[in-house]
């Protein structure tokens, strides 16, 4: 039978292919774009759920909201759509490293669904997950169903992300615009960072680098750096801008020579336009592109990621904002080994030095109560604000405390150097 006549066959309603989730299934979505939107809503419209849980991670829609012996939602990195309803007990978040969810969500899950956004079939029979590859990829073979919702606005993306027509059990059809990144506004104090961020990549280097105003302003400072590898876990909107000024050539890679390498992209169309069809870009698994063993091998591997507080050890918090959660590890505690394990690799850590409005100290001399750490002490190495650089690796607690002092806010430094001798730190 023909792939032609396979997609006819198995194009039905969203409501059809809603109702193909049996009682005590586990349905699993790709995180942000790659959500399926309608077939989520098709999800949220039946009224005979039972026992049926819904992962997922990093989402923007509004979670749905049933009683939990219809379905439970379990998120695996909060976000907008979901974080609320954490806070009000009516999701739970799993606690998990980025790369481990392969493995993790065929351990602790039953009979899986998976529901996905995915780019046209092309002339082969196959699609492409596009924006993502992430944990979803790997449970297609063994996933007990197979849902898909296939969208003309879903760049078409090369990499270990195909799914054939014969591995679907039904599809749906919905173009509707993919939901874009918001674009960040960069301040003095971001532009600050960039800068001292981009002082310390030297050409050649692999970088793995995230969205918000900091990454936005470290990659506004990199166009005249040249030979740099992308090795990450998200692309964001700005790689575009690299790509253009000639700033990464992926050239130093062995693995996959002259390739950008991601296991999800978030940003708007721009970005989306310069996924589709591009042989520049592979997407991979997130067993693997986070993958502490592999990411160490790579010589120049620098990390670039954000945190909500740093205390006098060099422990990071980057999931809590006082008693509230407001997200998770995702891969940051991966890098930042990696990092460290890589030959001649740099972990940075970065942040404003202060919240609302400079009444708030980020640098902490210990985290707040009952925060987590997700960067430890042992592994983090510099520590940037906009007020400097704290190398911290290879220091001791009292040299660490010192440095991190240094680029705390001026109107702290006075506070934190008493509070630091009141526990013999300094």
């Amino acid at each position: 039978m023909s792939s032609e006549r396979k997609y006819k066959e198995k194009l039905v309603s969203a409501e059809v292919a809603a109702a193909k989730i049996e009682a005590g299934d586990d349905i699993i979505v790709p995180l942000i774009p790659g959500e399926p939107p309608a077939l989520l809503e098709a999800l949220e419209n039946r009224n005979d759920l039972q026992d049926n849980r819904l992962y997922q991670m990093l989402t923007a829609r509004p979670f749905i909201k049933k009683d939990p012996s219809q379905l439970k939602v379990v998120s695996m990195f909060l976000a907008k759509g979901d974080r609320q309803a954490f806070h009000d007990g009516e999701v739970d978040l799993l606690p998990n490293h980025f790369s481990d969810l392969a493995t993790l969500l065929p351990e602790i899950t039953k009979q899986r669904v998976i529901m996905a956004t995915v780019s046209p079939m092309d002339e082969n029979g196959f699609f492409s997950l596009g924006t993502n590859c992430d944990y979803t990829s790997g449970l297609i073979k063994s996933a007990k169903t197979v849902l898909l919702e296939v969208n003309q606005h879903m760049p078409r993306t090369f990499g270990m992300n195909q799914i054939h027509i014969s591995e679907v059990d039904a599809l749906i059809e919905n173009h509707q615009p993919l939901l874009e990144a918001p674009t960040p506004v960069i301040t003095e104090k971001d532009q600050k960072i960039g800068q001292y961020i981009a002082d310390l990549i030297k050409d050649g280097d692999s970088l793995q680098i995230g969205f918000g105003s900091i990454p936005n302003a470290v990659m506004n400072s990199l166009g005249n750096h040249r030979d740099l590898n992308i090795f990450t876990e998200m692309i964001p909107d700005k790689l575009v801008d690299l790509y253009k000024s000639g700033a990464v050539s992926n050239l130093g890679r062995s693995d996959y020579p002259g390739k950008t390498t991601a296991t999800f992209a978030f940003g708007t169309q721009r970005l989306y336009d310069f996924l589709h069809q591009n042989e520049d870009v592979f997407m991979l698994p997130v067993s693997q592109t986070n993958d502490i063993c592999r990411i160490s091998q790579i010589k120049q591997m620098v990390t670039i990621n954000a945190t909500v507080e740093v205390d006098f050890l060099g422990q990071c918090n980057s999931e809590k904002v006082g008693p509230l959660y407001w997200s998770s590890s995702g891969g940051q505690a991966e890098f930042g080994i990696s990092a460290r394990m890589s030959e001649g690799g740099r972990g940075i850590i970065c942040l404003h030095s202060t919240a609302k409005q400079d009444q708030i100290s980020k640098i902490v001399p210990v985290l707040a109560q009952g925060a987590p750490v997700t960067t430890s002490k042992n592994d983090v190495d510099y520590v940037v604000t906009e007020n400097g650089v704290a190398k911290l690796r290879g220091k001791t607690i009292r040299e660490r405390t010192k440095a991190l002092i240094e680029i705390a806010h001026p109107k702290f430094r006075e506070e934190l150097a008493h509070e630091a001798k009141k526990i013999g730190y300094m």
